[in-house]
């Protein structure tokens, strides 16, 4: 059966995104091939949803930093800062050639990111369980200077083990605040392994405050083009979406690690590493 022009248009979308995706993890292998170790696992576990976000949910204007009209990402995993920094050099905002700093002494580009460093980074993201009370903070606060735009969060499943994440979850639905949506980085690791506390049903508990909810495949690019549709549309309520995302997703070897928090690769398996990356998504 021939395609419709609507089809033709998705898949010619699909395409971009994951060419984005795919040069976003080649800008976090560079990254942490210097080091031999960093937060690549969930750096690329995320890619796909920062490829969306950033090359077809922002429009151009969203990304001049300087305007106070503007939809507003904000990354409260601020150790994710590796594919933060892959996603501002993907745009132009900074120099490919700054990524090999990535890490090191007196360089912007940390290990979690620090507000006011460098354009594009709306908080510092040191401690967990804070992002989802700005990013409440903010969706209040553009309600008051009656600004329309949206305010995006990405926490993790870790986050929902502190209580300020549930604190700020019951204030955005009191508030109502249909100008925020959150997304969820369910990808089941804390620092020394699984989760500790069990945080599932996710969808539920968040629906429990008064929530809208929706669970995906955060490494599925059709899926996360819906969840985006759906989170576009206002129905007088907070938005979650709860992202199913694989640790090391496009690289088989870091995927099947068992402790992929903090990554540490051998100087010698670095070539390796990039190969399967592009035999993988060949």
């Amino acid at each position: 059966m021939e395609q419709t022009q609507k089809e033709k248009d998705r898949a010619a979308v699909i395409a971009d995104l994951r060419a984005r995706a795919l040069n976003l993890r080649r800008h976090m292998v560079t990254q942490a091939r210097g080091k031999g170790q960093g937060y690549l696992g969930q750096g690329l576990g995320i890619a796909d949803f920062l490829a969306t976000m950033y090359f077809h949910e922002f429009e151009p204007q969203d990304l001049d930093f300087s305007r106070k009209e503007r939809k507003r990402f904000l990354l409260s995993t601020g150790h994710y800062s590796i594919a933060l920094w892959a996603v501002l050099a993907e745009h132009g905002i900074i120099p490919k050639s700054d990524l090999e700093s990535y890490g090191a002494d007196g360089s912007p580009l940390e290990m979690s990111t620090m507000e006011g460093h460098l354009p594009g980074v709306e908080m510092t993201g040191g401690s967990l369980g804070h992002g989802l009370g700005v990013a409440t903070g903010l969706a209040v606060g553009y309600r008051l200077d009656g600004l329309q735009s949206t305010i995006h969060v990405e926490i993790s499943d870790g986050e929902l083990q502190e209580g300020s994440t549930w604190e700020a979850a019951n204030t955005a639905a009191a508030f109502r605040l249909e100008n925020l949506v959150c997304w969820v980085d369910r990808n089941g690791i804390q620092a020394d392994g699984p989760l500790v506390v069990p945080v599932d049903p996710i969808d539920k508990r968040f629906e429990a405050f008064g929530w809208l909810t929706r669970e995906i495949d955060g490494n599925d690019l059709d899926q996360l083009l819906d969840a985006f549709e759906w989170a576009a549309q206002r129905e007088g309520r907070p938005k979650v979406v709860v992202m199913r995302t694989r640790p090391g997703a496009g690289i088989k070897r870091i995927e099947q690690r068992d402790r992929a928090h903090f990554v540490r690769i051998d100087a010698d398996e670095w070539d390796d590493v990039a190969r399967e990356l592009e035999a993988e998504n060949a």
